[in-house]
């Protein structure tokens, strides 16, 4: 089921920066060529954005692509190795679950408000949906990853190719 999720959010990353990329380059158009463009491309395409960055964070976490710093906890070796790994894990787990917690707070809230996007009248707690969502993903995946530490794998998935 972890495969079929993190296929789906490749594809949406992929899709969704491929329509962002339409809806800039649509607004250039509209504004140099016509001299004239709808307001709602740029909302939705910074909508889209923030999508990919909760998204994409998640799938970070999958791939243990997060920035981080690794010449200090690379030097240790054993026991003291992963309890500095699960330590980290536990720290950013916490943070995840904070912003799953207080994202969801927000959403709700916003439910409640009636706010809705100033050029694309949509509800406003659509785009905050991107923040639970994403401290979620990034939830289960540390769930994983403490689990993969303790049975002392520390490396980055083989089975994935990165491409920077």
């Amino acid at each position: 089921m972890l495969k079929k999720f993190a296929r789906f959010e490749e594809i949406m990353l992929v899709l969704s920066l491929g329509l962002m990329v339409a809806l800039i380059f649509g607004q250039v158009i509209g504004r140099y060529v016509f001299s004239s463009a709808p307001s709602w491309t740029e909302e939705m395409a910074r909508y889209i954005h923030i999508f990919q960055v909760w998204i994409g964070a998640s799938y970070a976490v999958k791939l243990r692509q997060h920035i981080r710093v690794e010449a200090f906890i690379t030097r240790f070796h054993g026991v003291f190795r992963q309890e500095l790994e699960i330590l980290s894990i536990v720290i950013w787990f916490v943070m995840a679950l904070f912003l799953a917690v207080f994202g969801t707070e927000l959403v709700l809230s916003s439910i409640n408000h009636g706010q809705l996007a100033p050029a694309m009248q949509i509800p406003i707690w659509i785009p905050y949906l991107a923040i639970p969502l994403g401290g979620i993903g990034m939830a289960i995946r540390l769930v994983i990853q403490v689990k993969e530490v303790i049975q002392g794998n520390y490396d980055k998935p083989k089975d994935e190719e990165i491409m920077l």
